[in-house]
């Protein structure tokens, strides 16, 4: 298990009462590594954008930032560290700074050098006390879970940010294997393109071996022109409150983000200074849900 730490962060300090309840508008997303694909053939005619730099990817880029600002912990699947495609522009570092995120984690998976960087991310508006990586199994590697940790002790956060395998064989392997690391925790939220549907047997053994559930089902978000397929989630403890969660209208991927709006135990510390607010009081979200 490596430890990872990049990112601008503030210090871990103690949540005052009026930040009771906790709030946090959760965000999963993945990106494609800033392409905007609306169309079947675009994985076609779009197909140089995943070895070569373009202009509109920095443009959508903006997009999306604009978008994930109006978030406090954000996951981001299928980006890139740094390479010639993305000119050598780390995207999650880069999508932080244009949401202004004053913290930000990141995954390198898969290291094709100048060609291609594979990586996942968090933004977040809190300091993580701990952030880990974990290589997940599989035929093929490169697949990996990004663990972050807010608060201590036994009753802290824990959220994992996953991108699982095609194949249904590894999946099953990969979902037993974060079912291991988190059936000792109460306060869990998993989020990310997990590759499955909600009914799917990989999905639904986690969610029982981990004491898990999923609040909403049959969420479409793929393909983000006509989404027919559930395979984005996020699953949470019965220890978090989810007040509202919803598939956005915000096609700047072949995946459609999914947004949650969850409510914290009262015995989590994970807060520092950061008041956070309701679902309705923020415009954008109160539109799209």
């Amino acid at each position: 298990m490596d430890k990872v730490g990049r990112g601008n962060s503030g210090p871990v300090g103690t949540a005052s009462p009026d930040d009771q309840p906790r709030r946090l508008r959760l965000l999963s997303y993945n990106i494609q590594t800033g392409i905007a694909s609306s169309s079947y053939h675009h994985y076609l005619t779009h197909s140089w954008r995943h070895v070569l730099p373009c202009p509109q990817r920095r443009d959508n880029l903006d997009r999306i930032a604009n978008l994930v600002r109006h978030f406090d912990i954000v996951g981001l699947q299928e980006a890139d560290a740094g390479s010639m495609r993305s000119g050598y522009i780390n995207l999650i570092e880069y999508l932080a700074n244009r949401a202004d995120f004053p913290n930000w984690y990141d995954q390198t998976n898969r290291n094709f050098g100048m060609f291609a960087q594979h990586s996942m991310g968090l933004l977040s508006r809190m300091r993580a006390s701990e952030v880990s990586e974990h290589r997940l199994p599989g035929p093929i590697p490169g697949r990996g879970a990004l663990m972050a940790s807010y608060g201590s002790g036994k009753e802290k956060l824990i959220l994992l940010l996953l991108h699982l395998a095609l194949g249904r064989r590894a999946r099953h392997r990969q979902l037993g294997f974060i079912a291991d690391i988190v059936r000792e925790f109460p306060n869990v939220i998993i989020m990310g393109d997990l590759n499955c549907r909600s009914e799917s047997p990989e999905l639904t053994h986690l969610i029982s071996r981990a004491g898990l559930r999923e609040p909403a089902h049959d969420l479409h978000t793929f393909p983000s022109w006509r989404p027919n397929k559930n395979i984005d989630h996020i699953l949470v403890t019965p220890s978090i409150l989810v007040e509202n969660v919803s598939v956005l209208n915000y096609p700047l991927s072949d995946h459609l983000p999914i947004a949650m709006e969850v409510s914290l135990p009262a015995s989590l510390d994970t807060v520092s200074g950061h008041h956070l607010a309701r679902w309705d009081q923020h415009p954008v979200l109160a539109a799209v849900s």
